[in-house]
């Protein structure tokens, strides 16, 4: 791959707020080789003139569904495999294109759409995937109606199986690590649990913890062993410190927190994927889009607490996490999320949290959400100074200059 060297650039690193200025950045083989302010010795590579830009990371987004194509999960369902994919490769795209150069997909990825991104049949993001989601019976991922006849559930492999395009439904401790040990032979990069009730799903009430202190022990033993992690969908504040103090790593939505427990989430130093635009979008769309009334009543409650609830994060000293967990056409509103974040926060750590701190949470410190040498060449030139003005990354990429992911140049306006 040949060489590209960013002159005169203004670099933030992911971490500091105070950017160098008249930068150079050399990058090779899909890797930042140096960052200096000297003079870099490369007559043979591609310089682009950055011109006292920003050069910065490409931006994470930790919490995506790639084949999510519909607000209503039935639908999602009946439309099928093709449908799905055809969703995931939009949604990617215009991912790539707001300058995300790293996506993880927590529920329903998949080694097949992994493998067709690396191998580049088709364009989109870095991408890491979590496989099917582990839920418990009647819980967060169990989509049938309350009216379905039972099924046992079963990870053998056999038909009488009861999964979907999303979850698979393990109960007890057996069944657990059965389910762990599928998902990441088939290459899962974590692994997400349901960790208690949710919007989408028609059964089971948003407050309720889901998954016995065992079962969820027991993954997170078994995810230590395979040195990753385990991600817990949560909103109440109970099943966001039991699954904390169980050994999960990362919290995903943590709507309806509490002080206490954001306290206690920083200071075992997990994570929290908080994901406002899902909750705002559902609320003013869901109706109109065809969300199920039982689910569009669990969203307008949690929607009450959701900025209340970043607000005590923050004061708690949370690690967050940049996430949007966006379904069907609301994908769009990818960017959303910096505008909904900055009623509490500044700038600079929704830079962080959209970089460095989701490089950290997923085990990728040092290789993504940082321009430093050795990391992949994941960057993004921005037109202005997103640590003044963050509505620069609001602009569904039209603010971006350059977005290279792995030294290739996917845009370049310079």
């Amino acid at each position: 791959m040949s060489q590209l060297l960013f002159t005169h650039a203004r670099v933030f690193d992911g971490t500091s707020a105070d950017c160098a200025e008249g930068m150079n950045v050399l990058v090779a083989d899909g890797r930042i080789q140096s960052v200096t302010s000297g003079a870099v010795a490369a007559p043979n590579a591609r310089v682009i003139d950055v011109g006292g830009r920003t050069l910065m990371p490409g931006l994470i987004d930790a919490h995506v569904h790639a084949f999510a194509s519909d607000v209503a999960v039935q639908r999602i369902e009946a439309l099928g495999e093709a449908y799905r994919t055809a969703h995931a490769v939009r949604m990617l795209r215009f991912a790539l294109n707001c300058g995300f150069t790293t996506v993880r997909d927590i529920g329903g990825g998949n080694y097949s759409l992994y493998r067709a991104l690396a191998d580049k049949l088709l364009v989109g993001p870095r991408y890491f995937y979590a496989g099917r989601i582990l839920s418990m019976t009647g819980g967060h991922g169990d989509l049938r109606q309350i009216e379905e006849p039972p099924r046992y559930a079963s990870v053998c492999g056999c038909s009488g199986c009861v999964f979907n395009s999303f979850a698979v439904i393990a109960d007890g401790v057996d069944e657990c690590l059965k389910a762990v040990r599928e998902e990441l032979r088939q290459g899962a990069h974590c692994i997400k649990i349901m960790g208690s009730g949710g919007v989408a799903s028609p059964t089971d009430p948003i407050w309720m913890n889901q998954y016995r202190e065992d079962e969820i022990r027991a993954i997170v033993n078994e995810c230590t062993e395979r040195r990753t992690y385990v991600a817990s969908h949560c909103h109440p504040a109970s099943a966001v410190r039991r699954s904390v103090e169980f050994g999960v790593r990362s919290i995903e939505h943590g709507t309806l927190i509490d002080a206490p427990t954001a306290a206690f989430v920083a200071e075992r130093g997990a994570y929290i994927v908080p994901t406002m635009v899902i909750c705002e979008q559902l609320v003013v769309m869901g109706r109109k889009m065809g969300f199920p009334p039982q689910s569009q009543e669990k969203a307008d409650f949690a929607w009450k607490s959701a900025i209340s609830g970043l607000d005590i994060m923050r004061s708690a000293g949370v690690k967050l996490v940049y996430g949007t967990d966006l379904l069907g056409d609301l994908y769009m509103r990818q960017c959303r999320e910096f505008t909904l974040r900055k009623q509490v926060f500044t700038p600079v750590e929704m830079l962080r949290q959209a970089t460095s701190h989701a490089a950290e949470m997923m085990m990728q410190s040092g290789q993504l959400g940082c321009v430093a040498p050795g990391a992949h060449a994941d960057l993004i030139v921005v037109d202005g100074d997103p640590l003044k003005d963050i509505s620069l990354l609001e602009a569904d990429g039209a603010k971006l200059r350059v977005i290279a992911r792995g030294g290739e140049l996917l845009k370049c306006e310079l």
